[in-house]
């Protein structure tokens, strides 16, 4: 299935409640699509963590060693940003390599093209909830898995898409992570499966659980914003 505006916006007609603390209807679990793509959600709490210094870490890794921090299982090999990668500054726009599993499914090569989050969700929503303080980070990618994945025209992987929305909370911030997948096999008798969905969702919580026992240290080390770790004693 092509990945039209038309199916965007029949898809993500809704991709603006993502936007809200309230709670969804899918906050974690996986749900078929009409057009037969896998809708999965995971939910993760992130303590002592903060949007800014996920969105950050985007800008930050660069190595298989940064990776595994991330996820010492399932995060096999990074294979490098393009030039419109810089480090500590900039990933909207760039587009990484990398190899990754799912639990017990193998490692396959992904390919994630990150975009600004204006272009999908509305743009007076999106900045009113970062106004009321609703969100603090949002991320927005096009992905793709396997050998050779397509790209469009623009470079846009064409299987799917990646969404990370964080909310700041007095104990750190809450994450909701959603994907859209399966548009290369969505129409025919070979839908992606729901072990897939699951493998994600038990892969995407692990991830960033790890993460946050790692993330505000290295943000206060390593980020060059100039902002200052709290002197715990």
């Amino acid at each position: 299935m092509e990945l039209t505006k038309e199916v965007e916006q029949l898809m993500f007609k809704n991709i603006d409640s993502l936007l809200s603390p309230k709670p969804m209807s899918l906050e974690a679990g996986i749900k078929r699509l009409e057009n037969g793509m896998l809708h999965v959600a995971m939910r993760n709490v992130m303590p002592n963590c903060k949007g800014k210094m996920l969105d950050w870490w985007f800008t930050y890794f660069e190595t298989t060693a940064d990776l595994k921090l991330w996820h010492p299982h399932d995060h096999v090999l990074h294979s490098g940003w393009d030039s419109k990668w810089i480090k500590n500054e900039n990933y909207i726009g760039a587009t990484i390599h990398a190899t990754e599993s799912l639990g017990v499914i193998p490692p396959v090569p992904a390919v994630i093209k990150f975009h600004h989050p204006a272009e999908i969700f509305n743009p007076e929503i999106l900045e009113q909830a970062y106004t009321n303080k609703d969100v603090s980070a949002v991320v927005y990618a096009r992905i793709g898995f396997g050998e050779n994945t397509p790209t469009d025209r623009n470079g846009d992987p064409m299987d799917g898409y990646m969404f990370h929305v964080v909310r700041d909370t007095p104990q750190g911030c809450t994450l909701r992570s959603h994907f859209f997948l399966g548009a290369s096999s969505a129409g025919s008798n070979d839908l992606l499966s729901d072990e897939i969905g699951f493998g994600l969702m038990e892969h995407c919580y692990c991830e960033f659980t790890y993460l946050a026992q790692v993330l505000p240290s290295l943000y206060y080390a390593e980020n060059t914003r100039g902002d200052k770790a709290p002197f715990l004693w």
